[in-house]
């Protein structure tokens, strides 16, 4: 992802507390500063590039075990669309950062050989502050739906809501909330689709529904490719979920883990729903679907047909 790209993105995210007194816009920026701002509510709320060698771990993070593999995909995912939801962090010292929320994305940041990563920077008296220029810049008209998603997510982590309260905070109910969460489980590709209005919070939502990622990127290549409508979308899902019923209603043999996995890895590589069927023998079949000739066509060339 081009430095371009991701300063566009730091610039969106800035957004959510532009308005506050307290805030300067995106910048890169290392933290080596003589000591000189190490009190300066300045960068207080915005996102700012820091060293990822000047940041510790949270002594206190109850979380000690990751997912070697899903740690794998999201550093992949890092280096072709960029960290799109910036860590948290305290200030400690000049040159020396805690970490508050966000370690998966640090470590996957570091096996995809980034050596800064954006952060929100915070000190231990600003969260009363952080509350108040995050409530008051969710009600604005321009965020876009994972801006809106980020903010929620940070008021239950950072300022320890629940989502009954930050739905009261926010005059918005509970389940509007949960979808806004939501947002950020998608995958990243879908979820910079969203960030950059390719695809709207109707399309987004019937995404959601499914907890498939493979389906997810599925039906995402197919609303880009062929602009199709939400309702169209809202069909597909229910055609597949059907479709999954009926499969699951016959009780068809277990895939192992590790069929599973080239399962997934070949639906996400066709955005297509493949099926991969192994009998005891270890042998089966793949079935890549399409749903037309020139989606046919799509799939036969990276075939090399």
């Amino acid at each position: 992802m081009s430095a371009e790209k991701r300063n566009a993105l730091g610039k969106g995210l800035s957004a959510l507390l532009n308005d506050s007194e307290n805030v300067l816009p995106y910048k890169k920026t290392s933290s080596s500063n003589n000591g000189n701002n190490i009190g300066d509510v300045n960068s207080l709320g915005s996102v700012n590039e820091i060293k990822i060698s000047e940041i510790e771990v949270n002594p206190f993070q109850p979380r000690t075990e990751f997912d070697e593999q899903a740690l794998a995909d999201l550093s992949a995912s890092i280096k072709l669309q960029g960290l799109i939801q910036p860590i948290t962090v305290r200030r400690v010292s000049a040159n020396n950062y805690q970490l508050i929320s966000g370690e998966r994305r640090l470590r996957a940041s570091k096996l995809a050989g980034l050596t800064q990563i954006p952060a929100y920077i915070r000190t231990a008296n600003d969260q009363q502050m952080l509350e108040m220029a995050l409530i008051e810049n969710i009600q604005r008209e321009n965020l876009n739906a994972i801006e809106v998603a980020l903010s929620f997510q940070r008021m239950l982590d950072e300022v320890g809501l629940k989502q009954e309260e930050l739905g009261e905070r926010v005059s918005k109910n509970r389940s509007t909330v949960n979808n806004y969460l939501r947002l950020l489980k998608l995958p990243p590709t879908i979820q910079a689709s969203i960030r950059d209005g390719e695809l709207s919070m109707g399309h987004a939502r019937a995404l959601i529904t499914m907890d498939d990622p493979a389906q997810q990127l599925y039906l995402h290549k197919h609303i880009i490719e062929q602009g199709l409508s939400v309702r169209k979308v809202e069909e597909m899902v229910r055609d597949l979920q059907k479709s999954r019923t009926k499969k699951e209603g016959k009780q068809p043999d277990e895939v192992s883990f590790h069929f599973q996995k080239i399962q997934d890895d070949l639906a996400t590589r066709f955005s297509s729903q493949v099926k991969l069927k192994v009998n005891g023998q270890g042998k089966g079949s793949i079935e890549i679907p399409f749903l037309s000739e020139d989606d046919l066509g799509r799939i036969l060339e990276m075939l090399d047909w």
